[in-house]
């Protein structure tokens, strides 16, 4: 990509972009399905991929179209009138969205609806939508919140019980939290009664690494640390210093845009209004800061270049250059060559929050880290800058780099 402006969000998510032949295909498909199904109703379809496999690109190109055929009139079909709706989960992805249907013929931005407020209209008015589509599927909630006003037991239960025809994507290596606590065994044991169909995305389209690269991210989301692979098309670099990598970009910053720093929720933060920072020898830099009234996610704000985000802000966007610090929590086990998770230093309360209920809590914490490492890990173009607060993980980067650090 010649420059920043060409990955933003807004022309990215686009319905107007041109997809893959896989993606295609999919949207196909969708289509298809949700016009053979709408009239009898009970009926699932599934998208699954990995993280940069463009989920949301083709669910939104698909809402579009199923949007068109709603409210075309000159052109009557089996969707003409059907009351459709796209629930997102994620408020930074929210702001995307509604942003988009500001160039729709088609969309409104109140066709954009958060998952409990759906489900609470829907059940109050007594109404059932056509078809619902939702976005990151593995954040609905799988137990009453008090906090989000949601007072059933699953999100996606209920949202079953307020549409026709339903369409997920659902990738459980993006799972962050207790209350939102899904596995592939979860997803079918709610849709066990249901007319389902699954779509599995292949194809990496985020990052621009070859397959050696991809296979090192992968490994290390299993705890296992590889040699670093030659890639001349993508950029993965280990530091000693978390200054000189957050210099570095700030140049990439400069000279492509959409270049952050990130971190895994190590160091402290909480919500109540002051700034917190994140702290590694000479590096000290504030936490994202949430500004709800802000038109922009905080992936693609230019103040942003200031802030270290989190797997919150930055989940579901694409990043041209990514700095990431990997802090306490994240070690490594130099006798058993592992990488070794500690919850204890983990930061994000809210996500351990609720584990009544859960079979093995522990094994979850470790899981829920991991996915938060692999998000992160997961959000750059063209490349990934890792500092790691652990000696003995900067020493084993250091041997697989070949004897030499960054800064």
């Amino acid at each position: 990509m010649a420059d920043g402006n060409n990955n933003q969000a807004l022309q990215k998510l686009s319905p107007n972009r041109t997809l893959s032949d896989e993606q295609m295909a999919l949207c196909e498909r969708v289509l298809q399905f949700c016009q053979d199904n709408v009239a009898s109703g009970h009926a699932v379809f599934v998208k699954k991929g990995d993280a940069g496999t463009g989920k949301s690109i083709v669910i939104n190109k698909i809402f579009n179209e199923l949007q068109k055929l709603s409210r075309e009139k000159s052109q009557p079909n089996a969707l003409s009138g059907t009351k459709n709706y796209l629930l997102v989960n994620h408020p930074e992805m929210m702001k995307l969205y509604r942003n988009i249907a500001e160039k729709s013929r088609y969309v409104k931005k109140k066709d954009y609806e958060r998952p409990t407020s759906f489900i609470n209209t829907m059940h109050k008015t007594g109404q059932v939508a056509d078809i619902v589509l939702v976005d990151e599927a593995h954040l609905l909630l799988t137990k009453a919140d008090k906090y989000n006003r949601f007072v059933q037991d699953n999100h996606l239960e209920e949202i079953l019980k307020c549409a026709r025809v339903v369409v997920i994507v659902f990738d459980d290596k993006q799972v962050l939290k207790f209350k939102s606590h899904w596995t592939e065994d979860d997803l079918e044991s709610i849709l066990a009664q249901k007319h389902v169909q699954v779509f599995h995305l292949q194809n990496q389209f985020r990052m621009q690494a070859s397959v050696q690269t991809l296979e090192w991210i992968e490994q290390f989301f299993k705890k296992t640390v590889l040699p670093v692979p030659y890639d001349p098309c993508f950029d993965l670099r280990f530091f000693e210093d978390a200054q000189d990598l957050y210099d570095l970009v700030r140049q990439k910053n400069a000279e492509f845009g959409l270049s952050r720093m990130v971190a895994t929720y190590d160091y402290p933060y909480r919500l109540d209004g002051r700034e917190h920072f994140v702290t590694e020898g000479r590096f000290h830099l504030k936490w994202d800061i949430a500004k709800p009234e802000s038109r922009l996610p905080w992936a693609e704000r230019a103040d942003t270049i200031d802030e270290v985000g989190s797997v919150y802000t930055v989940q579901g966007f694409d990043l041209n250059y990514v700095g990431l610090l990997l802090g306490p929590s994240v070690r490594y086990d130099a006798q058993a060559d592992t990488l070794v998770l500690d919850p204890t230093r983990y930061e994000d309360s809210a996500a351990f929050a609720g584990r009544k209920g859960l079979a093995q809590p522990e094994q979850t914490m470790e899981r829920i880290m991991l996915n938060a490492i692999n998000v992160l890990m997961t959000r750059a173009v063209r490349g990934l800058y890792i500092y790691a607060h652990d000696p003995a993980l900067r020493a084993r980067f250091g041997q697989l780099q070949g004897g030499s650090m960054a800064g």
